[in-house]
């Protein structure tokens, strides 16, 4: 386990939309990296989270933060949530309706530090909106609260449960770049429950795919969804994930709206006009990929 901050090897029964199901999971995951936990609805994604969390328990196995135990079920250690140092932000954000912005952010604190708060909300662009209460503010207003209250904390393990399901793509990708701001400025070790390919490519470092409730794969990203077939003519559009060097030329991968990925290599040339983000349409000219930008 060196240099890992968190060692997981849990075993949990539980129900999902296809019926009782086994969640085995053995996972090693670094310090300081951004981790997301992807796979298909029912997979297990949440109850894992949950029990790292320490709101769900796990019924045999340990989990271990650095040289700390948080779990032990052989020997009967089971450390409650508000001792395990995490920030959590749940799918549907959990803010207090009868609190403010700047109360929610502070709620959240072991005791209260207004600087930090001050800090947190002028971070988040939140600041003018430190006296509304929930219902007065945007989607993506909530969800910066969210992830600022998660952040309130200091916490050393950041969890995030499908954060940005709810947004559409415009605001989803914009807010995919707090993400990756706040995880790079806070240096918190980040855990993110993701179905979004697109998500994973531009913001793990590392991720792990569950299904029926076991581990099919581990590692970067571009590891674990690569795909060398060779396919004949077809036309999809789709969001570029990532853009990679390799001598003259550029491999750009982009995830299609079915959750598929496609390679495509780029002379510098052709990325001009191009960056991780845009919309595109690959299609093949003369059995030629071709990428264009819609």
């Amino acid at each position: 386990m060196e240099d890992a901050v968190i060692h997981i090897d849990i075993q949990k029964k539980f129900l999902s939309a296809e019926g009782a199901m086994t969640l085995d999971v053995k996972a090693d995951l670094q310090s300081g990296t951004l981790t997301t936990l992807f796979g298909p609805s029912g997979a297990g994604k949440t109850t894992l989270l949950r029990i790292l969390a320490g709101l769900t328990k796990p019924d045999a196995g340990k989990i271990q933060f650095g040289d700390i135990v948080w779990f032990d079920s052989e020997q009967k250690i089971d450390v409650l949530p508000q001792q395990r140092h995490i920030g959590l932000m749940f799918q549907d954000y959990a803010l207090f309706p009868n609190m403010t912005v700047e109360q929610n952010i502070q709620f959240a604190q072991n005791k209260t530090d207004r600087s930090y708060t001050h800090q947190l909300l002028k971070i988040f662009e939140l600041t003018e909106f430190a006296k509304r209460k929930p219902a007065h503010l945007s989607g993506g207003q909530k969800q910066r609260v969210a992830l600022a209250r998660a952040i309130a904390r200091r916490p050393q393990l950041l969890l995030l449960d499908e954060p940005l399901s709810a947004l559409d793509s415009t605001m989803r990708s914009m807010l995919q770049g707090e993400i990756a701001k706040v995880h790079s400025m806070f240096n918190a070790t980040t855990i993110m429950v993701s179905h979004d390919l697109h998500e994973v490519f531009r913001l793990a470092h590392h991720v792990v795919c569950l299904e029926h409730g076991k581990v099919k794969a581990a590692g970067e990203p571009q590891e674990v969804f690569s795909d060398t077939s060779i396919s004949g003519k077809f036309q999809v559009t789709g969001q570029i994930a990532a853009i990679e060097k390799q001598d003259v030329v550029n491999i750009v991968t982009v995830v299609t709206g079915n959750n598929s990925i496609v390679k495509v290599i780029a002379f510098d040339d052709d990325l001009e006009q191009l960056s991780v983000g845009d919309r595109v349409l690959v299609f093949s000219k003369a059995f030629n990929p071709i990428i264009k930008k819609i």
